[in-house]
């Protein structure tokens, strides 16, 4: 193996750029206490008195009252000589604590760990999963020096991410967590749909509408922009259109020595779409070729591929080599032509993480993938690169001493390398690239620096004071202090009043069901009587013509000379009809 020097130094043409989520150093709780203390004059030194330690702020006598009310902590066997006894339970025993874990107090934070990574096909967009639970969208253009994502999303809650997936189209994405349902996500992280879940009661996978476990992967097909595949924990895999998010294409069920559910730990798309693999619990790989009336019996399977769970598998783009990475720290090359032994296998590759993938470069002479952090080794998380002629190891990029490398991509259009990593404190997107032979991507962001401030970039803006300017010219005092008092005014802030909507006695009396109660108790009791609307407008203008007569008022009185004497016709009912 290579010296860890040579591993983190050289190998890299540019430090890697990274982005993602950082962990902020919080204070011992002890340095808290230590501030906290209160200092006492005739404090003796830890050297001298070793119980100074624990009660500092006491006194010699308060800390010998102590001393013999406190139980010891380490109590002796009683001999039949001793007569000293016990009062009480025992005390629990002390629990030794890891020094990395630190004073928790309350339950534990989610690791960071970034488990899902996803780069669009023009490599303007990079989409990373973490367990979380979030899901960060990142966007070179506009990405400023702080490295920070554009948008986060929370697909399922209390459930991690793990896998994502662009469409053919990169219009779309698929999102896939530890439930039952995928969800579908546009390029601006709106929510397209849902997959439906299965009903748990039915034994028999394929009649049930949707996975009933949590899924454990997802891949968009690669020419079809309305085809995913999905592998979940109840031992199925379902091929889905994105059209109809209520039922699936297909239901897949892998074929097992004896009869259960065994879950899917992985799946993969052929490169050109007619095959589909999956990565079963019991350590075998099958493979399914879509053909016209092609099923659920798997055209190839590999029994005891590995001897643990398969967490990648990979297609060569000639459709020749399959690769699979496993939790039992191998990576075997396979050869699709004759599957009964792998071609090689690339042992010491650590791997404690359900998503740790394999990938190729653009050129697909490399082989790609990720190791993890073991508890005692004082090698950190390594990108590991594996020739695909010789099958022999070409080298190892140290990314982090103390992260883990799960997810690993090399764009083919950018020619640079993505590479997840975390741990239960930290954890972020690393990408290597070359300042001659890598395109856009990261150069945009390392390229915008920012401009040196020049004495030409200098404007002085005074204040000009007119006191004779025109009123329209004139600033504006402004008016927030008067709209909040006129708000505060119950009279000017009332609601204004909806019009009459039928008819009405003495104003807006009356004007509705929900009037007053003394309006009311006058209607039930006869004492307000609404006639005018039963009464005929000839007969109430003619009972005041007496009383015109009589007492003429206004214009009346001018023409009582000259005026001819007005004569009315009889109501006739019979004319009117």
């Amino acid at each position: 193996m290579e010296d860890e020097s040579e591993i983190y130094d050289g190998i890299r043409a540019q430090f890697p750029l990274s982005f993602g989520k950082k962990s902020k150093p919080q204070t011992p709780l002890e340095a808290i206490h230590n501030t906290t203390r209160r200092s006492t004059s005739d404090q003796q030194s830890p050297a001298a008195n070793p119980a100074a330690d624990s009660f500092p702020s006491l006194s010699s006598s308060s800390k010998a009252w102590i001393d013999s009310v406190r139980p010891n902590p380490n109590p002796k066997p009683h001999d039949s000589e001793s007569d000293e006894k016990l009062v009480g339970p025992p005390r629990p025993p002390t629990i030794e604590e890891d020094d990395d874990d630190g004073d928790l107090i309350g339950p534990p934070p989610p690791p960071s760990v970034v488990s899902a990574l996803a780069i669009d096909h023009s490599g303007s967009r990079v989409l990373s999963g973490s367990y979380d639970y979030t899901v960060r969208m990142y966007d070179f253009q506009g990405m400023k020096r702080d490295l920070a994502s554009f948008r986060q999303l929370e697909p399922s809650e209390g459930h991690q991410v793990r896998s994502l997936s662009w469409s053919p189209t990169a219009g779309f994405f698929l999102c896939v967590t530890g439930s039952a349902q995928a969800k579908i996500y546009d390029r601006d992280g709106l929510t397209i749909g849902e997959f439906v879940k299965g009903d748990m009661y039915i034994r028999d996978l394929k009649n049930t509408k949707g996975h009933i476990s949590g899924i454990t992967c997802g891949e968009w097909h690669p020419n079809k922009k309305e085809t995913v595949l999905t592998s979940s924990e109840d031992g199925s895999l379902r091929i889905w259109d994105v059209n109809d998010f209520k039922s699936q294409k297909q239901v897949i069920k892998p074929k097992l020595a004896r009869p259960g559910r065994v879950p899917v730990t992985t799946c993969a798309w052929g490169r050109d779409g007619n095959s589909i693999a999956g990565g079963i619990g019991d350590g075998s790989i099958q493979i399914w070729n879509l053909k016209p009336g092609w099923g659920s019996r798997p055209d190839i399977r590999v029994e005891n591929a590995h001897s643990d769970d398969i967490t990648g598998l990979r297609f060569s783009s000639d459709g020749r080599h399959l690769f699979s990475r496993s939790f039992d720290g191998t990576l075997k090359v396979w050869d699709l032509r004759q599957m009964k032994q792998s071609l090689k296998v690339f042992e010491e590759l650590p791997n404690h993480y359900a998503q740790t993938n394999i990938t190729l470069s653009p050129d697909e002479q490399l082989i790609l993938t990720g190791t993890s952090v073991e508890r005692d080794s004082p090698i950190g998380g390594l990108l590991c690169f594996y020739g695909r002629d010789k099958l022999e190891l070409v080298s190892k990029v140290g990314i982090s001493p103390s992260c883990s490398v799960v997810q690993c991509a090399w764009h083919p259009k950018l020619n640079q390398v993505f590479a997840t990593a975390g741990n239960k404190n930290q954890g972020g997107t690393h990408v290597l690239y070359d300042p001659n032979m890598s395109e856009r991507g990261a150069l945009v962001c390392v390229a915008r620096a920012p401009r040196m401030k020049s004495v030409d970039d200098f404007e002085v803006q005074p204040a000009i004071h007119n006191p004779h300017a025109l009123p329209m010219f004139r600033d504006q005092p402004s008016r927030k202090r008067q709209r909040q008092k006129i708000l505060k005014d119950p009279v000017k802030s009332h609601k204004p009043e909806l019009p009459m909507t039928g008819p009405g006695h003495g104003g807006r009396t009356g004007t509705s069901s929900g009037s007053l109660l003394t309006q009311y108790l006058l209607k039930q009791g006869g004492m307000l009587k609404e006639t005018w609307m039963d009464e005929d407008p000839r007969e109430a203008i003619l009972k005041y013509a007496d009383a015109a007569e009589k007492d003429p008022k206004f214009i009346a009185p001018a023409y009582a000379e000259t005026q001819p004497k007005t004569v009315f016709a009889d109501s006739d009912k019979e004319d009117e009809e």
